[in-house]
């Protein structure tokens, strides 16, 4: 066995104990960073090459500093994003929300569908649209100053490397409660991670210390977000338009009743994510 396989073992025991979640898949994705290979190579980095920085990285993330801050990139369907403190970190449960979206989009009879994506943080839901649904003129609204920072490097990093896919994404600043008042009525799609956490709950330490509070929190019952998205996709959406939002794995029947018929909404039905929970409620507005 080489020695980064050696340091990978012995890295793999000290993140176990740190109570990380996936010890030895998390070892194994900062060796491969810092090396420059992928996963299944590691095993061919010569004893010459090990990095000794690969135990300071591995100190941070026992420490609980979320993965993807050590390497600065986060994956999302067929993206790599750039991530860091000030953004909140995607997460695979949106994948399926956003899959979901990008079906309905194809599907529908609409030369260039209208799409809003309401909180988009760093921007991974709208360039994920934009990549998949070649031809969607995407609204991506962000209030958080520092997230919005976040969405333009992905953007701006995708202009090079697809130049059409960014040149679909619109970056605004400003609260979805009042943005896009010029969309009003033109929207095919609404689509929102928006934060849906009541406050006062436990969460990781990865979650709590450093995913921005505001992409978190989402006041005493977490439905704070949830309210306005409801009010905003009402506003923005054509007749027969689609919203999605994600919610809590407990909150599927109170995002349900938020999007009730008694509010106008048709066909409410909560989606479950990749482990079997109730994860995102959409409806069609009538």
């Amino acid at each position: 066995m080489s020695l980064l396989m050696d340091e990978i073992a012995l890295a793999t025991a000290r993140l176990a104990e740190a109570g990380v979640d996936s010890p030895r898949a998390d070892a194994e994705l900062i060796a491969a960073h810092l090396h420059g290979v992928s996963r299944g190579q590691l095993h061919l980095v010569p004893d010459t090459d090990f990095d000794p920085r690969f135990w300071d990285y591995i100190a941070r993330r026992a420490a609980r500093e979320p993965l993807q801050h050590i390497t600065g990139r986060a994956y999302f369907r067929y993206l790599e994003l750039e991530v860091g403190p000030g953004v909140f970190v995607p997460r695979q449960e949106t994948e399926v929300m956003t899959g979901w979206a990008i079906e309905q989009l194809a599907a529908m009879d609409v030369a260039e569908p209208v799409v809003a994506d309401l909180g988009t943080g760093s921007g991974a839901i709208a360039l994920s649209i934009a990549q998949e649904v070649p031809r969607a003129q995407v609204h991506a609204v962000e209030a958080d100053p520092l997230a919005r920072q976040w969405a333009e490097r992905n953007i701006e990093a995708c202009a090079v490397s697809a130049p059409h896919t960014a040149g679909q994404v619109r970056l605004h600043g400003g609260d979805f409660a009042t943005e896009l008042s010029e969309l009003d009525g033109m929207v095919n799609l609404v689509v929102s991670n928006p934060p849906y956490i009541p406050v006062g709950s436990s969460v990781p330490p990865e979650v709590g210390e450093y995913d921005p509070a505001t992409a978190l929190w989402g006041g005493a019952d977490g439905m704070d977000a949830m309210r306005v998205i409801e009010a905003t996709a009402r506003r923005l959406l054509r007749a027969g338009g689609l919203v999605a939002v994600e919610h809590g794995a407990q909150q599927g029947a109170a995002v349900y009743w938020i999007f009730a018929e008694e509010r106008g909404w048709l066909q409410t039905r909560n989606h479950l994510d990749l482990a079997g929970r109730d994860r995102f409620v959409t409806a069609v507005h009538p």
